[in-house]
């Protein structure tokens, strides 16, 4: 029996598509942190953009290494970014941890479906994957002990940022 091998089209797309989701988290985070710094909670949004950081850096040795062309969308997820961590922020702490569960529990599925999909001859890319997958559902449940649930209109706004977050990774993978 031959070892399945990832197409090398699919495997563009997932360093891409990662590079772009990891860049778009830091600036999330970043923009709550400059809302939300002096806070109780600026460590713990800290932390969550320390491993974020380390999850981009991965990602953009993966675009160096397999010569995989970034997404175009790397200036509007600047920006985007950073205004979703802001603005959230800016509606309270509590807006600010949904924003985080929306956007980690989006993530949580899409790692998932790359895990499955995957070669066997992409163990060390699916490892990292299963890692990052890890620490963000952390991300979601320090988001979830902050009290994101007690957020005004919670469903409305965490299912408004994960529709959001579905459409730049279609996106995002292509462009």
């Amino acid at each position: 029996m031959t070892a399945r091998r990832t197409p090398r089209r699919y495997l563009e797309r997932v360093i891409r598509v990662d590079h772009a989701g990891e860049y778009g988290a830091k600036r999330i985070y970043e923009g709550q942190l400059a809302v939300l710094r002096g806070s109780r909670h600026e460590e713990l949004i800290q932390h969550m953009k320390e491993q974020e950081q380390v999850h981009l850096d991965t990602f953009s040795r993966h675009i160096a290494e397999r010569r995989v062309r970034p997404t175009a969308l790397l200036p509007f997820w600047h920006v985007a970014g950073f205004a979703l961590g802001a603005a959230t922020a800016a509606m309270g702490y509590r807006a600010a941890m949904a924003c985080t569960v929306a956007v980690e529990e989006t993530i949580d599925a899409h790692y998932a479906a790359q895990e499955r999909e995957l070669g066997e001859d992409e163990a060390p890319l699916k490892a990292e994957i299963a890692r990052f997958r890890a620490e963000e559902l952390e991300h979601r449940d320090i988001g979830i002990e902050n009290e994101a649930e007690l957020t005004p209109a919670y469903r409305l706004l965490t299912a408004a940022i994960k529709v959001g977050c579905r459409i730049v990774i279609k996106v995002a993978e292509r462009v």
